[in-house]
Parts: C-alpha cells; structure tokens; sequence
C-alpha cells in the first residue's frame, strides 16, 4: 500500500513539474508584449502620474531601447567572460600559478569602483556615449566570471586528470576534454551573475548618453514622472528574468549532461 501512494505521488509531481524552458518563454513574452504594446497601457500610468502631460515615454521607442540595451550589455559580456575565462585557465596552469593572487585582486578590485564612479573616471578619457558603459559594465562584471572559473577548475579532481594524463593526454587536451566540460556549470554560475547584474547596471549609461532602457528611468528622475521610471523598471526586470532563465535552462542542461556521462 504504502509502494503504491509513494509510486502514484512521484507520477504526480512528474506531471507537475513545469518544463525548463517554460519560464524563459514565459518572460520573453511578457518582455516583448510590454515594449510593443507599452503605449496600450497608458490608462494604468495616467492613474500613477494624474497631473502628468505624457505618461508614455516617446523619445525613442521601448524596441529600439531594448535592442541597444542588449548590444551593450552583450558586448560588455563577451568580453568580459573571454578576459576572465582566460585568466582563470591561465593562473590554474602550473606556469601561471604565482600570478593567481595577482589576477584575484584585480577582478576584485573592479567591483570595488561603483559603476558611476568609473563612469566619472571614464567620461573625460573616452567622452560620452556607449564606449564608457562598456568598459564600466566590463569592470564590474569580471569578479563572478574570475571566480567561477577558478573554482570550477580547481574543483576538478586530481585524480580524473591524473587518469587522462596517464591515457596519454596533452595538457592542452586535458583542459579542453576533461577540467573545462567538468567546470562549465561553475562558470556559468559566475557567466549568468554576471550578465544578470550588468543588465541593471548598464541603465546608469543614460546618464552619460549611452541611449537604452535606463532613458525612461533617468528621464523620470530629472522631471518627476514616475511613469516613465516605472516604464524603464519593468523593462529592464522582464529582461532580466528573460536572460536568467535561459541561463538556468542552459546550467540544467549542462549538470545533466555530466550526470549522465
């Protein structure tokens, strides 16, 4: 009796459990409803701003934010994960190893700058517009990708390299076919830290003309219109959930792959 009610409540979360991809498309969605219909709901913003002459930001338009969101955010993030990557690899290679300390502070010490202080620093040397969010988002998002990659390869254990080696494995081919699949779900861990909080950070490059979701926001600030703040907000969260999400499908996909190797 007790066989079957255990048997008939696995069965019953199975068909509960929701399918991974279900919530990036779940937000993905609710991303692209709200930045092309965002003029619909102009009766919701009217109710949080009455005495506002226009609740609806329309400088440029929420797709066209969007889309130079991502490019910056992106950009920043290939970077970012090529520099800190490597410098993972190298420092765990037995030729790198006294630079280790070195590389640590380093990344550390970008996240120690707030962002908009390495805007200020970076405005009179590169002048306004995207190029200073970029080096700023690039900063800030290289601890969690530094720190991920150190602790996911040196995680991996001695023994599986000392098997590969003894296969007759190339360092090369042992970084490449054993110590990096093993470590990828560690690295995207830091990879999806990383890009989750950049995607909030890169609204301050409004505020040095870098044009993308933070407009709304820094627009609302400057006249008092919490419609707009509450416009670029919502956007940027849906966005982030979108990207996480996917990030999650992606880390899952890689623990079961390992799993079942």
């Amino acid at each position: 009796m007790e066989t079957r009610v255990s048997n008939s409540l696995s069965v019953a979360q199975s068909h509960k459990k929701a399918p991974p991809w279900l919530w990036p498309l779940l937000w993905g969605a609710l991303l692209m409803i709200s930045v092309v219909t965002m003029s619909a709901a102009e009766p919701l913003f009217r109710w949080i701003e009455p005495e506002a002459r226009q609740v609806i930001y329309d400088r440029a338009g929420f797709v066209t934010l969007l889309g130079r969101h991502l490019f910056v955010v992106g950009i920043a993030a290939l970077v970012t994960i090529i520099v800190g990557v490597a410098a993972g690899i190298a420092v765990t290679r037995s030729w790198g190893s006294d630079f280790l300390p070195l590389v640590a502070q380093l990344a550390s010490l970008g996240q120690t700058f707030p962002p908009v202080a390495v805007l200020a620093l970076a405005v009179p040397v590169l002048g306004f517009g995207t190029l200073p969010i970029i080096v700023a988002l690039m900063l800030y998002g290289l601890l969690p990708i530094v720190r991920n990659t150190l602790a996911g390869l040196q995680g991996v254990e001695g023994d599986l390299k000392a098997a590969a080696h003894a296969m007759g494995m190339k360092p090369g081919q042992i970084l490449r076919q054993v110590e990096l699949p093993l470590a990828a779900p560690v690295i995207l861990a830091g990879i999806r830290t990383s890009v989750t909080i950049n995607i909030a950070t890169a609204a301050l490059g409004a505020t040095v003309g870098a044009s993308n979701l933070g407009d709304p926001i820094i627009s609302g600030i400057v006249n008092g219109n919490m419609a707009y703040v509450v416009q670029g907000a919502l956007t940027i969260a849906l966005l982030a959930l979108t990207i996480d999400s996917l990030f999650e499908v992606l880390q899952h996909k890689l623990r079961a792959r390992i799993s079942d190797a």
